[in-house]
């Protein structure tokens, strides 16, 4: 009997932490604003760190503004890999990939030839492949992790990169700033 309660116990609290983790690490998705489609391409990207914001422009004026989750350490630029940060400066779109472990990504030409050179100076690896991405493809449609938890990548909901998908194209132009 002592046996079957510290099993039951168990299980008891098994299912509590799973409840727990539920509630902390995924949340609902923010409600869907009923916006005009975007038209025309984005030339330009810009992700403001500090705020955790990432703004659309067309012809120099903003046409939209996303929450976006950065790396689990976003403070600082990227400086080599695995340091959990998402890199800062003047970047492009240079790869698409619509089969990544993360629903759609897109590329941004990272690590620059200054970032490789000062890495291989002092000995180690810059890191690379930093994209903005959705939600990992094995969670439930809808979920979303909360906070910053990429290695480096930049992660928007699976919706906006719906809608960004076939307005962002090779050689759109990206500034991270801090």
């Amino acid at each position: 009997m002592k046996r079957l309660a510290g099993t039951f116990s168990a299980l008891v609290l098994l299912v509590v932490c799973a409840a727990v983790v539920v509630l902390i690490v995924m949340r609902p998705p923010a409600p869907v604003v009923d916006l005009p489609p975007l038209l025309g391409l984005i030339d330009r990207i810009v992700v403001q760190k500090a705020t955790r914001r990432m703004m659309l422009f067309q012809n120099g004026a903003m046409v939209r503004e996303y929450r976006v989750a950065l790396g689990f350490a976003a403070l600082g630029t990227k400086d080599r890999q695995g340091d959990g940060r998402t890199s800062e400066g003047v970047f492009k779109i240079d790869r698409r990939n619509a089969a990544s472990a993360y629903h759609l990504s897109l590329g941004i030409n990272c690590p620059r030839p200054e970032d490789v050179a000062r890495a291989a100076k002092g000995g180690y690896s810059p890191g690379g492949d930093i994209f903005f991405h959705g939600q990992p493809n094995a969670m439930p449609d809808g979920s979303v992790l909360s906070g910053d938890w990429t290695a480096g990548c930049l992660a928007l909901t699976d919706a906006v990169m719906h809608e960004i998908w076939p307005v962002v194209l090779i050689g759109t132009e990206v500034e991270i700033l801090p």
